[in-house]
């Protein structure tokens, strides 16, 4: 993985797809050491993190975790799922960030050096291009290590440079014997939503996801 140390970096992180890669590889992530990484290899303009939530669900099992991100040097880009009846009659779920990362990652361009996009999913590989046209550096992190691997192959060609994840695994893994006790998590979340004027009731963690899990 290289970085020149002058290089203005953005971080554009598909939510779902990192969550997934992660998942896939055997461990969670520290999003407070995935900063410190990138903060210590040039100079670390802006981190976007890109999730779809349902409409009828503001604080679902993801909730937490978006709080946590939103007061720790993340831009939280956020939408609501869309539900559909797809050609068979089955009801499905659309909740598809590509757009807004796009357009954010092209609105930015002229501000930055290089561009780190967290994400292996095919489509974005146009965006790649087009980026390299405005002259940004673009890597690309996902991971070869999974049966499939997680990245297409047209994606990875395309970037400068290919960080796969499971290379991080020590550096931006949770350690899971670092644990806040429940209630102190609890109390911090319920601080971090007053301050935002939400006081929802208690709601259930994430399994194996808990932001404050640090």
């Amino acid at each position: 993985m290289f970085f020149y140390p002058t290089e203005r970096i953005a971080l554009f992180i598909d939510g779902a797809n990192l969550y997934a890669t992660a998942k896939a590889l055997g461990f969670d992530i520290d999003y407070k050491r995935l900063l410190t990484v990138f903060r210590a290899r040039g100079q670390l303009v802006r981190a976007l993190y890109y999730t779809a939530l349902a409409e009828d669900q503001e604080y679902s099992s993801i909730r937490p975790l978006i709080d946590w991100l939103d007061y720790n040097g993340y831009t939280m880009v956020t939408k609501p799922t869309k539900e559909y009846t797809d050609s068979t009659g089955r009801r499905k779920i659309k909740g598809n960030m590509d757009i807004e990362l796009t357009v954010d990652a092209m609105e930015l361009a002229n501000h930055l050096d290089h561009v780190v996009l967290f994400s292996g999913d095919g489509d974005f590989r146009s965006l790649v291009a087009a980026l390299q046209h405005k002259g940004v550096r673009v890597s690309v992190a996902s991971t070869l290590h999974t049966q499939p691997p997680m990245v297409a192959d047209e994606l990875r060609r395309q970037a400068d440079q290919f960080i796969d994840v499971a290379d991080l695994e020590k550096e931006i893994s949770r350690d899971p014997s670092v644990r806040v006790p429940r209630e102190a998590r609890e109390t911090r979340l319920q601080q971090m939503r007053t301050q935002q004027g939400r006081v929802p009731e208690r709601e259930p963690y994430p399994s194996g996801d808990d932001p404050l899990d640090l």
